[in-house]
């Protein structure tokens, strides 16, 4: 009785989200009309769940009905089987609705950006970073996510020393973030003439995207420095100002952009 009960508060809940969707005042409002929207898509398998769980108990009330009350023996007797199917139905549906109501971790639907490091190993490990990272793209791609390539640094033999790329998808961070932390391998690698067996390691940071997050920041609390970027020389670092400096002075974080040739 009590899990229909907080079914039925979180049916209704999603019938007044259904009816969101349409107010005017929502639909002018983008980041109110992406909350109600991101709540109402969380609700959705649950309530839909229910609904099929209701209608097992009903179609249940009714073989029961029959197989207590039919006189025909040949009627009751299908009405047991039938019985005896939808308990069977009925407690899945119940074990499915049940960790469908398990709290889930609220960046799970994130967006995420993945780091991949060449760790010991040498050019090997490097290679390895990189079959982790064609790895993590082909499997977004099987989930119909898209990926973005961020930065990299190459080793030259076909391997990185270090890729950032992000994945975009519904439920991209709950299905990798597990894959943090250190990676290793044992193989002979291509680049060994000798037939030997090493072992290499990369390592592995999800992070989940973080919000956008609109912050003033008063001129007077920014200091900004324009100066000419170290290089090797050049007509564009003698005469033009290649980096910039900004100084934000009540908590000392500095920031730098520079521009190398």
């Amino acid at each position: 009785m009590e899990l229909l009960e907080k079914l039925a508060g979180i049916e209704t809940r999603y019938e007044e989200l259904n009816q969101l969707m349409s107010d005017p005042a929502v639909l002018g409002d983008y980041n109110r009309l992406r909350e109600v929207g991101q709540e109402r898509t969380t609700l959705q398998p649950i309530v839909e769940a229910y609904r099929e769980y209701r209608e097992a108990l009903r179609k249940l009330a009714e073989a029961r009905h029959m197989a207590t009350h039919e006189a025909d023996a040949e009627l009751a007797a299908l009405a047991n089987e039938e019985i005896a199917s939808l308990d069977g139905q009925i407690a899945a549906m119940e074990a499915n609705l049940k960790l469908l109501l398990v709290p889930k971790d609220p960046r799970d639907d994130k967006n995420v950006i993945v780091e991949i490091r060449a760790g010991t190993g040498g050019d090997e490990a490097g290679i390895f970073a990189a079959d982790l990272y064609r790895m993590y793209t082909r499997y977004a791609e099987t989930h119909n996510w898209k990926s973005e390539l961020l930065s990299s640094n190459e080793t030259g033999v076909g391997g990185f020393k270090e890729v950032i790329f992000m994945v975009k998808g519904k439920g991209a961070y709950s299905r990798l973030k597990f894959e943090s932390g250190v990676h290793r391998v044992q193989r002979v690698p291509v680049t060994e003439s000798q037939g030997r067996i090493h072992t290499s390691t990369a390592t592995v940071a999800v992070l989940p995207e973080v919000d956008e997050v609109e912050i003033d920041i008063p001129e007077k609390d920014i200091e900004i420095d324009v100066y000419k970027s170290a290089g090797a020389g050049g007509q564009n670092v003698q005469k033009n100002a290649t980096a910039v400096r900004i100084h934000h002075l009540p908590t000392g974080i500095v920031v730098q952009c520079q521009d190398e040739r």
